[in-house]
């Protein structure tokens, strides 16, 4: 039996005609009927109702159909995976990363290399602004930045993933008191932040304006590592989206708190709008509308 002959017989059924049928197989009227009598033999049944024209399916006829219906579904398919495995051969993602969601890197990954295994995959720091700007030049492919900087007319597609949430963070000998922080508490504490033309950081005086506080700032810095090193020598206290919390903290006990209320914007995957996607763009798109990140980078 051949493909061909139960696409004869899907047309068949559509036209209800021999000839209409045929001809949008592309086919003369004898070679549709011949094709139909052969499949028939080699099956043993009738499958259509003769008289001098079309007169319906036998019952063995409509289940063939649906067997025929579902086989070259299947086969298309597969015609579809052939297309997108040939297609995303050796594809690269280039992905722009902002410092803050920098614990966001494994989870995005993982999910990205589990969709497409032979992915290359390359990943570049920098601020929401600069990865917008390389996303417009299309020297990035996506970018992971916080959503309220995406004008509503600009030419990107957007995907919320989590809303970012700030705490204060330390290790002894610095002691934190139990419980959710108020911002006016935090007057005291010698504290090492993000640069003040970061977001989060922004974020951050915002609240301290806020609540009327002036906070004590002892390191400013661009750096995760450098901030992290002071923080885990127990001499600074900071102030971090959950998102950029350090994952390796050697013997030191990380404490963190809740903080009072603070501006919460989303965090999410931008990509310039594309009127035909490629099949690597819309898999990993895809694979992006799957992750469930709220509860991770959330802390009560």
């Amino acid at each position: 039996m051949f493909l061909r002959q139960l696409t004869y017989l899907i047309a068949l059924d559509r036209y209800r005609h021999f000839s209409r049928a045929a001809e949008s197989c592309g086919v003369s009227q004898p070679a549709l009927s011949a094709a139909i009598r052969q499949m028939e033999a080699e099956l043993g049944i009738t499958i259509i109702r003769r008289t001098r024209r079309f007169n319906g399916l036998t019952d063995e006829g409509r289940r063939v159909l649906e067997w025929a219906r579902q086989t070259l579904a299947a086969l298309d398919g597969l015609r579809q995976e052939a297309a997108f495995a040939q297609e995303i051969a050796g594809g690269t993602l280039s992905i722009g990363l902002m410092p803050p969601a920098m614990q966001t890197i494994p989870l995005l990954l993982e999910s990205f290399r589990t969709a497409v295994p032979g992915l290359h995959l390359q990943v570049r720091m920098g601020s929401s602004a600069d990865t917008i700007h390389r996303l417009r030049q299309q020297q990035l492919d996506l970018g992971l930045v916080y959503l309220d900087q995406i004008p509503d007319d600009s030419p990107f597609d957007t995907l919320p993933l989590y809303t970012e949430q700030h705490v204060l963070v330390a290790v002894e000998p610095l002691i934190l008191p139990p419980g959710r922080q108020d911002w006016t508490t935090l007057a005291d504490l010698p504290l090492c932040l993000l640069e003040p033309e970061m977001r989060s950081r922004q974020i951050v005086d915002a609240a301290f304006r806020g609540a009327g506080v002036m906070p004590g700032v002892v390191l400013e810095t661009n750096s995760l590592e450098v901030l992290y090193g002071e923080l885990l020598a127990g001499r600074l206290a900071s102030i971090l989206p959950v998102a950029a919390l350090p994952t390796h903290t050697g013997h030191a006990h990380l404490q963190v708190r809740p903080l009072g209320p603070c501006t919460a914007p989303e965090v999410g995957l931008v990509r310039l709008t594309a009127s035909l996607p490629t099949a690597l763009s819309t898999r990993i798109w895809n694979t992006a509308m799957g992750l469930h990140m709220r509860d991770v980078f959330t802390i009560g």
